[in-house]
């Protein structure tokens, strides 16, 4: 097969993107919300590869990102498999009750079927999903469990979230419907790579790298790669459908090598329109029934397009940016001073954390980095927080320069 245009696309990524209105990410936010934000939006994420790279027409890669952005699929249906190593230690009963809890107390609302509790989990290990969409305002992700199932439905101005283990069910309602919602439920496989495409600047290389089969489907492979030395993040690669131009397959790989941070995608993907039946819920008789709050609100403080989140965070809460690109780093003050409590300081807990932190110094004083192989964070002994995707040098050089 004869060699795909291999073009720099920095330009086109940047303007000839749509403007949707949604949040656009900082480099270093990029697989923070993976993480945290594509935790509660993985559904609509990317795909599994299958063996053999198609014969498909030659594209640059500014076409393949015009794709991409005129890409409208609004019906779909099928199989999404996800797995997240972001080389975090086994906690084992600690990791379980921290999770408890933030399902608990966390969110506010008290139930195991709050969505910002319930997809916490896929945050480590490989999941199953199966999702659903029928334009705007209806789509349903469930996340499959042994012997359970969690779902999360969202039909008009309702959202359901519904627990078969503990028999409970969150309930909320938006005065905003469609893309207007604060919480919203898995549209498509496109938010997620639209994020990663809003996060390309200067900083930043954009090619065409060959083919795949995915789910069934041909796709095309659009490769993103930072330029700047100091970042973790290695490369994203965004199988994109062929026909459709929606993104199929969504991998973020570190800078050190190994397996995916995150490797998300279809196994089986359907366009046809889902019955309508998929996206009705009743709570079942004996559920414990919790409101939460109004959907809509959740946007209230969410930054405008164009302002990028970094841009949308700074200066609230005191948070603040520094840096460019993909080595930027978000810093913000505890207000607590001591640093991290370790050995007697702690107890077990304090013992634990400190095992697992390197203490580092610099014109900023003492600290401790707690490193994954995505997203690094020193906490200073005088309570301040560096995080992003940078490597442990390049948090110190940050808060050297923040003094």
């Amino acid at each position: 097969m004869a060699p795909y245009e291999s073009d720099d696309a920095v330009g086109a990524a940047r303007d000839e993107h749509p403007r949707s209105g949604r949040r656009k990410a900082a480099r270093y936010a990029v697989p923070v919300a993976v993480v945290g934000v594509a935790a509660a939006t993985i559904g609509l994420v990317p795909a599994l590869a299958d063996s053999g790279d198609p014969d498909l027409p030659r594209i640059s890669a500014q076409q393949l990102i015009e794709k991409i952005a005129k890409s409208d699929v609004q019906q779909l249906s099928g199989t999404v498999k996800v797995s997240t190593d972001l080389g975090l230690p086994d906690l084992g009963g600690l990791q379980n009750g921290l999770m408890s809890g933030s399902g608990r107390g966390g969110s506010g609302d008290g139930s195991s079927a709050d969505p910002k509790a319930k997809l916490t989990e896929l945050v480590s290990g490989t999941h199953t999903l199966r999702v659903a969409a029928d334009g705007p305002d209806r789509q349903k992700l469930s996340l499959l469990e042994s012997g359970a199932e969690y779902s999360l439905i969202h039909d008009g101005k309702d959202v359901w979230g519904y627990d078969s283990k503990s028999n409970e069910v969150y309930h909320a309602t938006g005065a905003a419907s469609g893309k207007d919602r604060g919480t919203e439920p898995p549209a498509t496989p496109k938010d997620f790579a639209d994020q990663a495409l809003k996060s390309v600047d200067d900083t930043t290389s954009v090619t065409v790298d060959g083919t795949a089969h995915v789910a069934g489907r041909d796709a095309y492979k659009l490769l993103i790669r930072p330029r700047q030395s100091g970042t973790t993040v290695g490369a994203i690669s965004i199988a994109v459908d062929a026909k459709t131009g929606m993104p199929l397959k969504f991998t973020l790989t570190p800078r050190s090598g190994g397996a995916a941070v995150l490797d998300a995608g279809f196994t089986q993907v359907s366009f046809a329109r889902p019955a309508a039946s998929t996206f009705d819920f009743t709570p079942p008789k004996g559920a414990k029934v919790t409101e939460g709050k109004d959907a809509g609100g959740a946007r209230e403080h969410a930054p405008e397009h164009g302002e990028g989140f970094a841009g949308g965070l700074e200066g609230k809460d005191g948070l603040k940016v520094l840096g460019k690109g993909w080595t930027s780093v978000a810093t913000f003050d505890t207000g607590a001073k001591g640093g991290v409590p370790t050995g007697s300081q702690g107890g077990e807990l304090g013992g634990f954390l400190g095992s697992l932190g390197d203490p580092v110094s610099g014109k900023f004083g003492k600290g401790t980095v707690f490193s994954t192989r995505l997203v690094n964070a020193l906490i200073t002994d005088d309570g301040k927080v560096y995080a992003g995707t940078v490597t442990k040098e390049a948090l110190v050089k940050a808060a050297d320069a923040g003094k």
